[in-house]
């Protein structure tokens, strides 16, 4: 998708009220562009807009896991603003936790937002970008969508889970002239690693002693992070204007230092695998 040059841009952005997702609304409406934003919260989303012009603001507040809610937002930002150019899948939180310690409740509320949240939105709005014949679709993921950590099996899943549904959908949509983008960004300097957006188990034993420490070191993280989420969310809006790109965009030194890692690693596993991998064919 080419940046519309003729009128602003329509961007329907999720998880819009922390972070990576508030930084990228606010620099869009400096941009004049118009956002629809879903949030958990509007008065917190406009709380944080504060000294902003929000007049091309669509503060929308919705249960990403219900999908008649999101098919109504969609219709909503459509109806508000007569297109839809860009969708950006940003909402998400992360849990730190052993996999035996994650509860069915917790699983399924995380796979609400990071999968089934990101997929009620694709459902409704591909059908207006396909009827346009362009648009930009960006889901944001994560350095834990291509490599996993102990304590993280929960998140990763998640993120690993968007990534394939990504990669499916790029090849499902290149003929309509929309593009994907994955974006996987390492630690940005966002309010991520704080209590507000890092749930912990809610029944944590004592078997693994190295995820609490680890759990704490992240909670004193903060500050700390190399990603600047301007630069970040400038980063975002830079491959929907240029409409080119990777299908897998990482931002950050270390996300690009850990995938190649995780390259290497992997690739040292298909080569010590190969004998076995051919002798498994039929004669």
């Amino acid at each position: 998708m080419a940046y519309p040059t003729d009128a602003p841009a329509t961007w329907f952005v999720t998880g819009a009220s922390r972070g990576l997702g508030l930084e990228l609304v606010r620099q869009l409406l400096e941009r004049g562009d118009n956002v629809a934003a879903t949030t958990r919260s509007s008065e917190r989303l406009l709380g944080a807009l504060t000294g902003v012009d929000t007049d091309r603001l669509l503060p929308l507040q919705v249960d990403l896991a219900d999908p008649a809610a999101v098919e109504d937002a969609v219709a909503a930002a459509v109806q508000r603003f007569g297109r839809l150019d860009v969708v950006v899948n940003n909402a998400g939180y992360g849990l730190i936790a052993a996999v035996e310690e994650i509860t069915d409740a917790e699983a399924r509320a995380m796979f609400d937002v990071q999968v089934f949240g990101a997929w009620n939105v694709l459902r409704a709005a591909i059908p207006h970008l396909r009827a346009a014949r362009s648009g930009h679709i960006v889901n944001v993921s994560s350095i834990l969508g291509l490599i996993a950590f102990p304590g993280w099996a929960l998140y990763s899943a998640g993120k690993f889970a968007l990534n394939g549904l990504s990669e499916a959908l790029a090849q499902e949509l290149a003929g309509f002239g929309i593009n994907v983008t994955i974006v996987e960004p390492g630690y940005f300097r966002t309010d991520f690693l704080t209590p507000e957006s890092l749930a912990l188990p809610a029944a944590a034993g004592d078997a693994y002693p190295a995820i609490r420490e680890m759990t704490e070191q992240h909670l004193h993280m903060q500050g700390t992070q190399l990603g600047d989420p301007v630069k970040g969310a400038a980063a975002i809006i830079d491959i929907a204007v240029k409409g080119t790109g990777p299908l897998h965009q990482l931002l950050g030194s270390d996300a690009l230092s850990l995938a190649q890692g995780h390259i290497d690693s992997l690739t040292a596993d298909v080569e010590a695998g190969r004998d076995l991998a051919l002798s498994t064919d039929h004669a």
